[in-house]
Order: structure tokens, then C-alpha cells, then sequence
């Protein structure tokens, strides 16, 4: 397997530490690059009570952004080795999103999180890391929020 290009899915949860701190470390051991995605979920429209919709305004997205970067930031600065990242973050469905941008990037390999719901939640909700494994064009490794590497 060529891991050059790796691709780490993060959100501002404990699952994608998790999933951010294992990609970091496959990339250390293949001496790949890293690109962090965030994806900004797009804000539902709001109905006013004459069935109008109400705009949404477009600092929501530039505050979205920034705090994108800055979960960014912090995460790469946490876990990066010093290994070369680059940033990803766009307004889209989460699991389109991080598919688009890991073919955009020629990622290798996605590494994603996962949250482990089970029952109405899952089944109602679906799982975007479920989704990225269906989709996607390269390997995912999803890394179950449960997991706890060993200390050797």
C-alpha cells in the first residue's frame, strides 16, 4: 500500500482526536503528508410563520470558517509530529464533503472517527463514517471512539 497522502477527517469531538492522533502517527511511519478536513455543516433555512424563508446570513459562515481553522490549528498542533499538514475546511453535507475533498486532494487513505451510536439514533441518523467507507475511491480507516492505544 503507497500512503503518501493522507487525509484525517476531524470535528471538535473526543472520536476525532482519537481518529487524528492515529493518522498522524500512520503518517509518521509511511512518511506521508497530512491534510486535516473539516467540514462546515450548511445552516437549514429558517421559515418565518408566513412561509417566507429568512436569509442566512453570511457572517454565520465567516465565524464558521474561522473557528474551522482554529479547530484546524489546534488539532495539528496537538498531534502533528511535525509533519507537514494541510488545511481543508468547506461548507457541505459532512460525508460528501470529506469525500470531495479527499478525491480533490488524492488522498491515499481517509482516517475518520467514529462516535459507535447504536439503535433509533443510528438507524435515523445513518453514520457519515459508514458513508466516507461506501463512497469513497480510497481506503478509510474509521477509528471506533472507544479505542485506546496501548502504552507500550
Amino acid at each position: 500500500m503507497n500512503l503518501k497522502k493522507i487525509l484525517i477527517a476531524v470535528d471538535n469531538s473526543t472520536c476525532s482526536e482519537k481518529a487524528a492522533k492515529t493518522g498522524y502517527e500512520i503518517a509518521k511511519t509511511f512518511d506521508a503528508e497530512v491534510a486535516l478536513v473539516n467540514i462546515i455543516e450548511p445552516i437549514p433555512a429558517n421559515i418565518n410563520p408566513d412561509l417566507t424563508l429568512a436569509p442566512v446570513f453570511l457572517e454565520t459562515y465567516d465565524n464558521s470558517e474561522e473557528n474551522s481553522n482554529m479547530l484546524l490549528k489546534e488539532i495539528e498542533g496537538k498531534y502533528s509530529l511535525g509533519i507537514k499538514t494541510t488545511y481543508l475546511s468547506v461548507i457541505d453535507n459532512a460525508a460528501h464533503g470529506i469525500i470531495q475533498q479527499s478525491d480533490e486532494w488524492g488522498s491515499n487513505l481517509i482516517v475518520i472517527g467514529t462516535y459507535g451510536r447504536t439503535g433509533l439514533y443510528h438507524f435515523l441518523m445513518g453514520s457519515v463514517a459508514e458513508h466516507v467507507a461506501r463512497k469513497s475511491a480510497c481506503p478509510v480507516l474509521i477509528v471506533p471512539n472507544k479505542y485506546e492505544e496501548k502504552e507500550e
